[in-house]
């Protein structure tokens, strides 16, 4: 292989995963929440990394419904052959069940907002299948376009991806009293021929549901206080 051709590959490389890497949380959102600034790092009760804010008015612990709004996906997307419309579909819908149950286990769920309600409005902002990220080893010019082939024909692995984000509202007034964004990585799938379905971002999702109930009781405990 020719060496200076190597270090070109290995160089335009670098810079492409530089790109990737210095991409701020704030160019990825969509715009379905109301203020991104406000945001902070953080992690959730299961040690997963998050963006989010809460006003106090949620932690006075005033609310001691939850109205959940159906989950959507923001902005829509178009099905292609890979994420069909039943996986669209799907995935919607075992968020909602999944919210549904974990929410439901630590606080009354209702089926219209009110006074002392908080209203989750769920959104799914993201499902993709990106090529999973190059290994250490091969990134050495040796291998580098052996692994470059591999990626364009579809033989490498392929991350599923997935990306909510959630409003949480006064059920009275409307206004806004936590934001949350966050990201998952389901199953892999084998190459860039096979279809995502709903079973391999179920774990995400399950996770996510957790996540948000076991907040909720952190709050209410801390309201308590």
């Amino acid at each position: 292989m020719n060496s200076n051709r190597s270090l070109a590959l290995l160089f335009a490389a670098t810079l492409s995963l530089s790109a990737c890497s210095s991409k701020k949380p704030a160019e990825l959102h969509t715009g379905f929440l109301s203020d991104y600034s406000v945001l902070k790092e953080g992690q959730t009760p299961s040690g997963q990394k998050v963006l989010s804010w809460v006003s106090p008015a949620l932690a006075s612990g005033r609310y001691t419904t939850v109205y959940l709004a159906p989950s959507q996906f923001y902005p829509r997307p178009q099905p292609t052959q890979r994420i069909p419309q039943s996986t669209l579909s799907g995935v919607t819908r075992y968020y909602d069940a999944a919210l549904r149950q974990e929410l439901g286990k630590v606080v009354s769920l209702v089926p219209k907002p009110g006074p002392n309600t908080l209203i989750v409005r769920p959104a799914i902002t993201q499902v993709a299948a990106s090529t999973q990220g190059l290994r250490f080893y091969e990134w050495l010019p040796v291998t580098l376009v052996a692994a470059g082939v591999s990626t364009a024909t579809g033989i490498r692995d392929r991350d599923s991806e997935i990306a909510t984000e959630v409003s949480f509202q006064d059920g009275a007034t409307g206004a806004v009293v936590a934001e949350v964004v966050r990201k998952g990585t389901g199953v892999p799938l084998e190459n860039d021929k096979q279809v995502m379905t709903p079973e391999d971002v179920k774990g995400v999702l399950d996770g996510w549901a957790t996540d948000f109930s076991q907040s909720y009781v952190a709050v209410r405990k801390a309201a308590l206080r």
